[in-house]
């Protein structure tokens, strides 16, 4: 099986490493390789070095997608739960994996994520403790996808339903079989 690499977009407390990790379980309990490049550990070790400002997260986003291009090969699947904010960058994300890619929209309204502020950080850029915030700074707007291959809804979707149409899509796609032996239950 060649590698397949899911791109986890969304805002700050959208979902995407819950959705990611739901997913991981699955795929963990079928015997697969996986690999997970979690936006916020690799902010906190590997590139600590960038700051918040647009062209730093451009740049934190090329190296991921670079990590996940040296990683090809050795894992089944490689799961990345990151904000990407812009666009641009997962354009590049999508061109540098080819078929590899497959983008994962967790669509969840700035008010949610506001709502359930798991870390506190919403707080802190709506009172301007926090400069550059993703979606809340004018310097660092959250650009939708505007063709993802897989959309999930967490204010309408609990984990089990995300992860669920997930694996529905990986499943229709040819040679993407999750489990040559089992479904997954």
């Amino acid at each position: 099986m060649k590698t397949k690499i899911l791109w986890f977009t969304g805002l700050s407390g959208s979902g995407k490493t819950t959705i990611a990790n739901g997913f991981f379980k699955k795929l963990e309990a079928q015997g697969q390789k996986i690999k997970i490049i979690d936006g916020d550990a690799v902010r906190g070790t590997l590139h600590k070095d960038l700051g918040f400002s647009p062209a730093d997260i451009k740049e934190n986003n090329r190296r991921i997608a670079l990590m996940c291009q040296e990683n090809v090969g050795q894992w089944d699947y490689i799961l990345v739960p990151v904000i990407s904010p812009f666009r641009e960058s997962r354009d590049f994300a999508r061109k540098l994996l080819g078929g590899a890619f497959v983008e994962v929209y967790i669509k969840t309204s700035l008010e949610e994520c506001i709502r359930r502020d798991p870390k506190g950080l919403y707080k802190k850029a709506l009172a301007g403790d926090i400069e550059n915030f993703i979606g809340i700074s004018k310097n660092t707007p959250y650009e939708g996808p505007k063709n993802p291959e897989v959309v999930v809804d967490t204010a309408c979707e609990d984990i089990d339903a995300g992860v669920e149409r997930i694996i529905r899509y990986m499943s229709s796609k040819e040679g993407w079989v999750l489990c040559q032996k089992n479904k997954i239950k």
